[in-house]
C-alpha cells in the first residue's frame, strides 16, 4: 500500500533538503537558522518572532532546555515562513488557527517523517534520543505517524479494497 503524505510533511521535505539537511544529526537551531538567513538570539523571555519592517527574527528562552529550545525553535520558524501579518491584530480564531499549523509544523520540522521512515525498530526513547525532544514531544509525533497509517489502511480497505 502506497502511503501518501500531507502538505506540510511534503513542504518540510522539501524545506530541509533545499536546507542540505537529510539526517537527524544535522536538524539544530544554528544550522536551519544560518540555512535559511533567519537571525536567532536568546533572551531571558519565553520563545517568539518578531517582524519589524519586512525582517523576522526568532527569540529563544535563554533557559529553557536544550529540547525545549529546539520544539521552540521549530514552532516559532513556522510564523515566518508560512503567516504575515502581527498576531496582536487578529481575530482570536486566526490565531489559534496559526498557532496550530505552528505546532504541527513543529512536530512535522523537529521529528521529519522522511527521517522517521528510515528508522526501524525504535522505541520512544531512541526517538527522543535521535531527534533531540521531550518525551510529550516524541509521544505526540509519533502518535500522529502511527495514525496516519491507521487511517490510510481504513481508507484502503474500506474504500479500495471492498469497493
Amino acid at each position: 500500500m502506497f502511503i501518501t503524505t500531507s502538505r506540510t510533511e511534503d513542504y518540510i521535505k522539501k524545506l530541509l533538503i533545499r536546507c542540505n539537511i537529510t539526517d537527524p544529526k544535522e536538524l539544530n537551531i544554528m544550522t536551519i537558522a544560518e540555512r535559511l538567513n533567519m537571525p536567532v538570539y536568546y533572551w531571558e523571555y519565553s520563545s517568539e518572532t518578531v517582524s519589524k519592517d519586512g525582517k523576522d527574527i526568532i527569540f529563544i528562552d535563554a533557559f529553557a532546555s536544550k529540547q525545549k529550545q529546539w520544539e521552540d525553535f521549530t514552532h516559532e520558524l513556522c510564523h515566518p515562513l508560512w503567516h504575515v501579518g502581527r498576531q496582536e491584530f487578529l481575530p482570536f480564531p486566526f490565531l489559534e488557527l496559526q498557532e496550530w499549523q505552528a505546532n504541527n509544523f513543529s512536530y512535522h520540522l523537529a521529528i521529519p517523517t522522511f527521517m522517521l521512515d528510515k528508522l526501524y525498530n525504535y522505541t520512544i526513547y531512541d526517538v527522543m534520543q535521535i531527534f533531540n525532544v521531550d518525551y510529550d514531544f516524541a509521544y505526540n509525533r509519533l502518535e500522529m505517524y502511527k495514525n496516519k497509517f491507521y487511517i490510510q489502511e481504513v481508507y484502503h480497505e474500506r474504500y479500495i479494497v471492498g469497493s
